[in-house]
């Protein structure tokens, strides 16, 4: 199976190792085999992407977002709301991965402008079939580069 472009980095905002470890499992398992890195909370991930961080984002790359809402720190929602604000960031496609199925906050994250709101079944085998067709889906999708 093709991957995404390799110049595409997955970043992941996960705080439970558990799911973090089965989402990058199967993207791999689906032929997602992109850079990948993880960040824990809400606060860790805004600080590499607003450049507070060393190493941080990179003008040139592509970038994906995968987006906890509840999260230590920043919560995903305020973080989506950073991204989509930020001129040099805002072309970033965001996903919101997400236990959280309450329908006026998957509304505020679609306003936000997030891409996409995916709610972790809690069964492993659904949740495993949803992360799998996740990265099916990311096979096909073009990602722009980062502008300066």
């Amino acid at each position: 199976m093709e991957e995404l472009d390799d110049d595409v980095t997955i970043l992941m905002a996960e705080d439970d190792d558990g799911h973090a470890l089965l989402v990058k499992e199967r993207f791999q398992n689906t032929g997602v085999c992109n850079p990948f890195i993880r960040f824990k909370n809400g606060t860790d991930i805004w600080a590499f992407l607003s450049g507070a961080a060393s190493p941080c984002i990179e003008t040139g790359k592509g970038y994906l977002l995968l987006l906890d809402i509840r999260m230590p720190g920043l919560d995903g929602v305020e973080v989506l709301r950073r991204v989509k604000s930020d001129p040099r960031l805002k072309s970033i496609p965001v996903i919101m991965l997400t236990t959280t199925d309450d329908p006026a906050e998957i509304s505020v994250c679609y306003d936000l402008g997030c891409n996409n709101y995916l709610t972790k079944p809690v069964e492993f085998e659904k949740f495993a079939e949803v992360i799998r067709r996740l990265g099916l889906f990311l096979v096909i999708v073009k990602v722009s580069k980062l502008k300066a």
